[in-house]
């Protein structure tokens, strides 16, 4: 887009455009998402950023009716292989707050240097900007929907200092954290201890753009939930899908409902240590491809006569990820019946059960001496398989490959599920061919269009 179309987009209060770009208006020094419904500035005043933190870094705050740090992430970084958009989705599973710099530039085989140059030229900030303003959506959140002691969000959000952390949500928000809390419509301020906000979870409420075929993505889950680890309560249109994880700091529980009140799902994190809550609500929007552009999949796959009917019939149909890519791995390989007996075997069992969840599936180094899935347990265990959100997709499948039991099939697979690929292409499958290529770069959703599940009604 160049930026009188996203100006456009601005003056028609586009929302397909959310979380995409962001403008900022020199007059007020505010930031906005481009469905912000104050009135349009002029275009003289109006300067453009690929992301928040670009705008943060030129000085502007976030605006306070639109909330632009809420809004879903861009597409493009699910799309795209390159350096920049595997960085992007390692700094939104936390890889910079946990591993800093060096550990992200390890991660991507390029030095420090090398990664702040590409995704400064690029996004217009680098990964420290980025999972700074990362940090502060989690500490708004944090601030507004529990009772923490303002000292406890500082640390549970990444920050590393409570002077770093003031600091911060003055320069984005122009309110001290107890501003923040205290504002209408949001957090009571209510003295509560961590013991007690970890008891009642976090609610959230997880942004997605334009139409969410909710059916299909929870009948899915519902088909392959795995007892013990996951559970579907109530019925079609009004089900809750929960489930465990295993997390860097600890371990969760976290529930989803179907139902959506607005563009968002809601959600509640339970968490033994809040510092994984960054982490935990990335893995969320993953599983439940929140970060999607359906306009984008629409055009492309909506044009094809094979599939426009089924795109007509069914709009916003995902292509699912994986809450936990090792786990999802190790499962396809197994089978249903055996991953069932795996996570009975040899999960770890939780300190307090929550319904049916009593367990975290099992890591793969605890799997390794397993007759089926032990040599691929040993490849990740060992890394020869990675699986990480910003591991190589094309290197990743073909290492796949070479793990004895693994199929072409299932390795495709595992690359449009727990790397969130949304262009694989199971050779076995109808968009393997090479009559597919026009429906490049979404041949995922091709595929979840094609399924039986997503056919038109008669």
């Amino acid at each position: 887009m160049d930026e009188d179309t996203r100006y456009e987009a601005v003056s028609s209060r586009d929302a397909r455009f959310d979380g995409e770009f962001f403008f900022a208006v020199e007059t007020t020094g505010i930031y906005c998402r481009p469905s912000c419904p104050a009135v349009t500035p002029k275009r003289k005043n109006v300067t453009f950023f690929p992301t928040a933190a670009a705008a943060q870094g030129h000085g502007f705050r976030a605006c306070r009716r639109c909330r632009p740090d809420a809004v879903p992430g861009s597409a493009a970084w699910n799309v795209r292989a390159d350096v920049v958009g595997r960085a992007m989705r390692m700094i939104g599973d936390g890889v910079v707050d946990r591993e800093g710099v060096p550990g992200l530039a390890g991660r991507l085989g390029y030095s420090a240097r090398q990664v702040q140059r590409q995704l400064t030229a690029e996004l217009g900030a680098g990964p420290i900007a980025l999972a700074r303003a990362q940090r502060a959506h989690t500490a708004r959140l944090l601030l507004q929907t529990t009772g923490l002691p303002v000292t406890e969000i500082a640390f549970a959000s990444g920050f590393a200092s409570v002077r770093q952390f003031n600091d911060t949500i003055r320069r984005i928000y122009a309110r001290t954290p107890s501003e923040l809390r205290t504002e209408s419509g949001t957090g009571t301020g209510t003295g509560t201890g961590p013991r007690t906000v970890l008891a009642a979870g976090v609610p959230l409420r997880l942004a997605y753009r334009g139409p969410y075929a909710a059916r299909e993505v929870f009948d899915l889950l519902a088909a392959e939930a795995l007892p013990h680890v996951e559970e579907i309560l109530g019925v079609p249109g009004a089900r809750t899908y929960r489930r465990t994880l295993r997390l860097p700091y600890g371990t969760g529980i976290v529930s989803v409902d179907e139902r959506a009140a607005g563009p968002w799902l809601e959600a509640r994190i339970h968490l033994t240590d809040l510092r994984d809550l960054t982490t935990a609500v990335q893995r969320l929007r993953r599983l439940f491809d929140l970060d999607a552009d359906p306009y984008a999949v629409a055009e492309r796959l909506g044009a094809d006569p094979v599939l426009a009917g089924r795109v007509a019939a069914r709009p916003g149909v995902r292509s699912p990820g994986a809450a936990d890519p090792e786990e999802f791995a190790l499962r396809t390989l197994a089978g249903p019946e055996e991953a069932a007996r795996l996570a009975l075997t040899y999960g770890t069992a939780l300190d307090s059960a929550c319904g049916t969840l009593d367990r975290l599936f099992p890591e793969p180094a605890a799997l390794t001496g397993h007759p089926v899935v032990g040599p691929l347990a040993t490849a990740l265990a060992t890394g020869a398989v990675r699986l990480d959100p910003g591991a190589d997709r094309e290197e990743a499948e073909q290492a796949l490959r070479a793990v004895p039991g693994m199929t072409a099939d299932r390795a495709a697979l595992i690359r449009m599920r727990a790397l969130g690929d949304p262009d694989a292409a199971p050779a076995g499958s109808p968009v393997g061919g090479p009559g597919a290529e026009a429906w490049r770069p979404w041949r995922s959703y091709a595929l979840h269009y094609l399924d039986a599940t997503a056919a038109p009604p008669a």
